[in-house]
C-alpha cells in the first residue's frame, strides 16, 4: 500500500497542478522512492487509436516510476474542456465521490512509497448536485497540496481554499506558489503575504518556465516536509 499520499488541488483551474504533481513525483523519483499518481477525473480528454486520452494524465503516467495503465490511472476520461459534471452529464455518465474514492482505494494498494491524487479545478468543483470534488480527499483521508497560481487575486483565492480545507476537517500539508503570470506585478509582495498568513510550509516556488520538464520542475521542490511531516 502506498506509504505516503497527498491530494494536489489548486486554487482554480490552469494554475499549474499538473506541472506541480510531476514535479514532486520526480523529487521523489530522484530520493530513491517509488512514485505512482492517479488523475481520477479528467475533462478536456481527446480521441485517440486507443480510446479517450488525457494530456495531464499522460504527462502523471510518465513521471512516476510505478507504471499502471492509463485506465487505471485516469479512469473518468471525459472529452469536452468543460466543468467535469457538465461533461459527464453530456456523455451520460453520472459522476460519484464514493465510486471514485473506490477507485483511488485500488491504486493505494500499489506498493509504492509516494503517491499523488490529482485533483480537477479548483476546490469545490461540483460532481453532482449534492457532492463535489472535495469529497474524495475527504473520503480518503489525505493531506492536501496547494499549488497557488500567482497571478492577481490569488490571496484571496488561497485563503479562502484553505479556509475550506481546514473546514472539511483535512490538513494543508504544503503549499506550491508556481508563477503562472510571468509579468505578475508585485510578484514578490503577493508571496510574502502568503507566506505570513500560511501555516503550512512553502514546498517551492516555481518561476515561469519555457522548457516544461518534471526533471526542471523538480529542481525548486522541496519534499522533506512531505516526508518528515
Amino acid at each position: 500500500m502506498a506509504k505516503r499520499t497527498f491530494f494536489v488541488a489548486g486554487t482554480d483551474t490552469d494554475v499549474g497542478k499538473t506541472l506541480v504533481s510531476t514535479g514532486l513525483l520526480e523529487a521523489a523519483n530522484q530520493r530513491g522512492l517509488s512514485t505512482v499518481a492517479v488523475k481520477p477525473i479528467a475533462a478536456g480528454c481527446e480521441q485517440t487509436d486507443e480510446g479517450l486520452r488525457n494530456s495531464d494524465a499522460l504527462q502523471l503516467q510518465q513521471a512516476a516510476s510505478v507504471k499502471l495503465s492509463y485506465d487505471q490511472l485516469n479512469p473518468i476520461a471525459l472529452e469536452p474542456p468543460i466543468a467535469p459534471h457538465i461533461a459527464a452529464q453530456q456523455a451520460g455518465r453520472r459522476l460519484d465521490a464514493d465510486r471514485i474514492a473506490a477507485l483511488c482505494r485500488g491504486v493505494m494498494m500499489q506498493p509504492a512509497d509516494f503517491m499523488i491524487i490529482e485533483g480537477a479545478g479548483g476546490w469545490r468543483v461540483p460532481l453532482n448536485n449534492r457532492q463535489t470534488l472535495a469529497d474524495l480527499p475527504k473520503l480518503l483521508r489525505t493531506p492536501v497540496v496547494l499549488v497557488v497560481g500567482m497571478k492577481l487575486g490569488c490571496i484571496s483565492h488561497t485563503l479562502l481554499t484553505v479556509e475550506a480545507i481546514v473546514k472539511d476537517g483535512l490538513r494543508l500539508a504544503g503549499w506550491v506558489a508556481n508563477r503562472s503570470e510571468p509579468e505578475m506585478s508585485c510578484y514578490s509582495e503577493n508571496l510574502e503575504t502568503l507566506k505570513s498568513m500560511l501555516a503550512a510550509p512553502l514546498l517551492g516556488e516555481i518561476p515561469h518556465i519555457e522548457d516544461i520538464t518534471a526533471q526542471n520542475v523538480a529542481r525548486y521542490i522541496d519534499l522533506g516536509p512531505l516526508l518528515d511531516g
